[in-house]
């Protein structure tokens, strides 16, 4: 494994681009491939077996662009797929996602923390695991948000329409007493403009994008794999509608950047 080797990102969709950007900010020196599953998003409305197909055949595409790691971006591909993913690829630096239940736990001082996320992830063990070792002592309200997903897919960051529907989520949450909102999908923090305007101040948002860029970071270096100072290059892939793609990454990234037919 040589440590000028790129580092592997899907997702469902453009999601996981929330991830790409901290991984870009905490290591700036790294090539990056992302592969954006847009004809099958959003996971959270597939079944498991569909999810680890994909992600199999997805991390076997990263792996022949001579990936150095895999980030799984996506909670629902993470908790249908991760371990498969490991048990395949034994070797492999496979870093995953999961709703930030501990760190919101931490943070909450009501005691009542909600958590927004896909159908697929509410449903996942690996979230009720999470909810049993973490937050025995506090309520938790879970939220499902279909056609949230949709929509940010779309580019509609800030439209009446994703306006609307982001209300119609939260407001059950507050009602509640929820003082800590999990964003329990990689698509919710690109909305975070747009939900910080429908919350109290008071009210926190987690996600965890920037830990996972943290584990990222500390587990190349523990492996002498940190890329050294040069010129990294970005290469975006996607299953979808590649004009689309364009479109909706062009409002998310820093540069304009072509996309891929992933072809699978």
């Amino acid at each position: 494994m040589h440590k000028q080797a790129p580092i592997g990102v899907f997702d469902s969709g453009l999601g996981g681009i929330s991830v790409l950007h901290e991984i870009r900010h905490l290591l700036p020196n790294e090539s990056l491939v992302y592969v954006a599953d847009s004809a099958h998003v959003p996971y959270g409305e597939q079944t498991p077996e569909f999810i680890v197909q994909r992600s199999l055949a997805i991390s076997t595409f990263l792996l022949e662009q001579s990936v150095k790691a895999i980030v799984v971006a996506c909670n629902t591909a993470t908790a249908a797929a991760v371990m498969e993913l490991r048990l395949r690829w034994p070797q492999l630096l496979i870093v995953g996602m999961e709703p930030a239940v501990k760190p919101a736990v931490q943070a909450s001082r009501s005691g009542t923390i909600g958590v927004l996320a896909t159908t697929g992830t509410l449903r996942s063990a690996r979230f009720a695991a999470l909810l049993e070792r973490f937050a025995s002592d506090v309520q938790v309200v879970t939220q499902p948000c279909p056609g949230l997903v949709e929509l940010i897919e779309a580019g509609q960051l800030d439209s009446p329409a994703t306006r609307a529907l982001l209300t119609s989520y939260v407001e059950p949450l507050l009602q509640a007493g929820c003082d800590t909102l999990i964003l329990g999908c990689t698509h919710y923090p690109l909305v975070k403009p747009l939900l910080r305007s429908l919350v109290p101040a008071q009210v926190q948002l987690i996600d965890t994008g920037e830990a996972v860029a943290r584990r990222l970071h500390s587990e190349l270096a523990t492996r002498g794999l940190l890329a050294d100072a040069q010129h990294p290059r970005d290469y975006f892939y996607s299953s979808g509608d590649l004009h689309k793609t364009e479109q909706t990454l062009a409002a998310l990234w820093s540069a304009p950047q072509p996309v891929i037919a992933l072809g699978f």
